[in-house]
């Protein structure tokens, strides 16, 4: 089953051929944040017009570099919720005229799904002349079983979802206000580092020296996570160490590499030990990750020393958003036979246990 998976949900137009829900033929992503970085954050109206000029190119190339036509694709996927509903719109018209004009099934996908499903993606195996082919590396379902536990951690979401089997998302746990990698962006602001912060962050802390600890808002009783007062806590030592406002001639390197070291082990600390203990809670066999976060090395190494079971992460560039990882998990929608209807919407508020809509038509 080969699959074509568009992403358009915030500043990414990314599109992808899968085949199998796990094999990677291409996987081709243009960024927006040269455009946004002058702003310290995304500019939705911004962000759709890029889309708009993005997206024509961005399918031909991903079929290019596979090596196919769109008559050799057997469906066509794309995310139709959650995200911007100007950037989601983009990529959905763009899979509905697609489908239309090939015949094709159009498979609406959740974005947060796609995020857990990137783990399941791998390279084409290359298979020398006269060898056997080399095999695949196992699922996570292959290697730990079910149930997984699912952490999607991204700029505009913190989810801990069970994943019961393929496709069944029970959500457990999520942010009550503010997203990691928003908390990431607001602290690099801060700090003078720039946007995306996540990436800058993580460079900027392997220089830093220690410092007193940084609040941690543990949340007890429930799954969910809280960043809105580490938020706060980082501008108020920012300020008080001369950081924020950045004087004349920069502030103290010194201070801003400690203060970001402080900053993303508050926020590693407290994700790595709450999904570990929820792992042992709900019986996880493994834990899967996925989001832009995921892709930092601190959360990656605390996670790995907290958990009891096998922490599966993707590659960092298949936990950003891409076309693959909507790909792998429309595979897993079109094995239970759903498809989804001309009727498709965006669905800027989807959560990850929800369907992006209701399948058109079922397989008997």
């Amino acid at each position: 089953m080969i699959v074509l998976g568009i992403e358009s949900s915030c500043d990414d137009t990314a599109a992808a051929v899968v085949v199998d829900g796990r094999e990677m033929r291409s996987n081709v992503t243009t960024s927006q944040a040269e455009l946004h970085a002058r702003y310290g954050g995304i500019v939705p109206e911004l962000a759709s017009r890029s889309h708009i000029q993005q997206i024509v190119p961005v399918v031909r190339a991903a079929l290019a570099e596979a090596d196919l036509t769109l008559r050799e694709i057997d469906a066509i996927s794309v995310t139709s919720g959650p995200g911007l509903a100007g950037s989601l719109i983009v990529g959905l018209n763009m899979a509905k005229g697609l489908a239309a004009a090939s015949g094709k099934p159009l498979i609406g996908v959740n974005h947060l799904q796609g995020h857990a499903y990137a783990a399941w993606l791998h390279e084409p195996i290359p298979v020398p002349a006269l060898q056997p082919a080399s095999p695949a590396p196992p699922a996570p379902e292959e290697s730990c079983g079910f149930p997984l536990l699912c952490l999607v951690v991204s700029g505009g979401h913190t989810d801990l979802a069970l994943l019961k089997s393929h496709g069944e998302f029970e959500r457990i746990g999520r942010t009550r206000d503010d997203a990691a990698g928003e908390a990431f962006d607001k602290a690099a602001r801060l700090m003078g580092l720039g946007y995306p912060g996540g990436p800058v962050i993580q460079q900027v802390a392997e220089n830093g020296g220690p410092s007193d600890p940084l609040p941690r808002a543990w949340m007890p009783g429930t799954w969910d996570f809280s960043f809105s007062g580490l938020k706060t806590a980082v501008l108020h030592r920012a300020r008080a160490e001369g950081i924020y406002p950045p004087p004349d001639g920069g502030p103290d390197p010194e201070a801003v590499a400690a203060l970001a070291r402080s900053f993303q082990e508050a926020v590693a600390d407290v994700i790595a030990t709450k999904t570990a203990r929820a792992a042992e809670e709900f019986g996880a066999r493994g834990i899967v990750i996925g989001g832009g976060v995921a892709a930092n090395s601190a959360l990656r190494a605390a996670l790995r020393d907290r958990s009891s079971v096998p922490v599966i992460s993707p590659p960092p560039a298949l936990c950003t958003d891409n076309g693959a990882m909507i790909a792998a998990a429309a595979y897993r929608y079109l094995e239970r036979g759903e498809r989804s209807g001309w009727d498709l919407d965006v669905m800027p508020g989807l959560t990850i246990g929800e369907a992006p809509s209701a399948p058109a038509a079922t397989a008997s």
